[in-house]
């Protein structure tokens, strides 16, 4: 039986639909800022499409709760439906952060480049998006699995959190960079784009294994968590044509991904799966990459980098899933514990 303060599809599909707004705005401004379509001022297209986006999840959210304390005469921290309860403290976190925002411009200026992604005010309002598009993730973990169309909010909640996640570490994300390519960005060094690779494998492999882990993860998850953030990623920094040959590949590589998944039928049950499942997430579409890069514009690292990067991809997916899914504790080993607390 669904809970009394549960949801409820249309609920969830509303405030997905808004979150792919609000993160719509939030990669359009940071198009803008990377083609130099932003001067010294807060009322730019950009800031409107943004704040628009959030004013709507905002109004929704708020809304469903006053409505909740009108109606049945609860206090506002227990109007909201379940899971979605830090959402209300991600709205605040964007009044307080917007606030904070002006301020800092005052005493400090506009952000440019990269110190746009470090300012302290725009953390908080990371923080503040993150917290507002995962109601519907939070609210699927804590009722019992529904069929896939209503089971896609979850993921697709779960996607804009990685987005803004990548979105702030883009100064290392590959398709920003076009690490290893003829037409990387000037003054990257090798070491950067192989911490670029590993950091961003992680940060896709940790949500689809996680989802995976608790059995929730819908058919079709691999291709658009990976796939829409190679997509957001290519158009943001758009290099031209290029990009878009390299975000094909990491597309068509998800689409593998969740191939396998229904091949290999990973699960908590088949560890050896769920391992290989793992390791492949970080791996196809880091291959993928290299793979565009060689039959356009050719790649300039050497052999050794472009293939290890690909082996250390491998492996990073590897321990992510023994830390999502860390191996059994035999009966030997608990008894081998017990002693040694029992002798200290």
């Amino acid at each position: 039986m669904p809970s009394s303060n549960d949801s409820g599809p249309s609920f969830d599909w509303a405030a997905t639909a808004l979150g792919a707004l609000f993160t719509g705005g939030v990669y359009l401004d940071g198009w803008a800022h990377t083609h130099g379509l932003v001067d010294e001022t807060f009322l730019t297209p950009w800031h409107a499409v943004l704040y628009s986006g959030y004013v709507a999840l905002a109004a929704l959210l708020v809304g469903r709760a006053a409505w909740t304390v009108r109606r049945e005469g609860v206090p506002w921290h227990r109007a909201m439906p379940n899971g979605y309860g830090l959402c209300l403290v991600g709205v605040a976190c964007w009044i307080v952060g917007g606030l904070f925002d002006a301020v800092w411009h005052t005493l400090f200026g506009f952000e440019v480049d990269t110190e746009a992604l470090m300012s302290p005010a725009h953390a908080l309002l990371a923080l503040g998006f993150a917290l507002m598009t995962s109601g519907p993730l939070r609210a699927a973990l804590g009722r019992p699995p529904r069929r896939w169309w209503n089971e896609l909010p979850m993921l697709f909640s779960l996607t804009f959190v990685v987005s803004i996640l990548t979105f702030f570490t883009q100064i290392a994300h590959p398709i920003a960079n076009l690490f290893g390519t003829r037409q990387a960005v000037m003054g990257v060094t090798v070491e950067l784009g192989i911490t670029g690779f590993l950091l961003t494998s992680v940060i896709l492999t940790a949500p689809l294994l996680f989802l995976l882990r608790h059995g929730r993860l819908p058919h079709g998850g691999g291709t658009i968590l990976v796939g829409f953030n190679a997509f957001v990623m290519g158009f943001i920094v758009y290099h031209g044509a290029y990009p878009r040959r390299v975000v094909a590949a990491i597309v068509a590589a998800a689409c593998c991904l969740d191939v396998l998944r229904a091949a290999l039928r990973p699960s908590p049950e088949r560890r050896r799966a769920f391992r290989i499942f793992a390791v492949a997430v970080p791996t196809l579409p880091t291959a993928a990459y290299f793979l565009a890069a060689a039959t356009s514009d050719g790649i300039v690292w050497s052999t050794h980098l472009w293939s290890g990067v690909i082996v250390f991809a491998a492996a990073a997916g590897w321990l992510v899933s023994s830390r999502v899914l860390p191996p059994p504790i035999r009966p030997s080993d608990r008894r081998s514990s017990w002693a040694a607390r029992s002798a200290r």
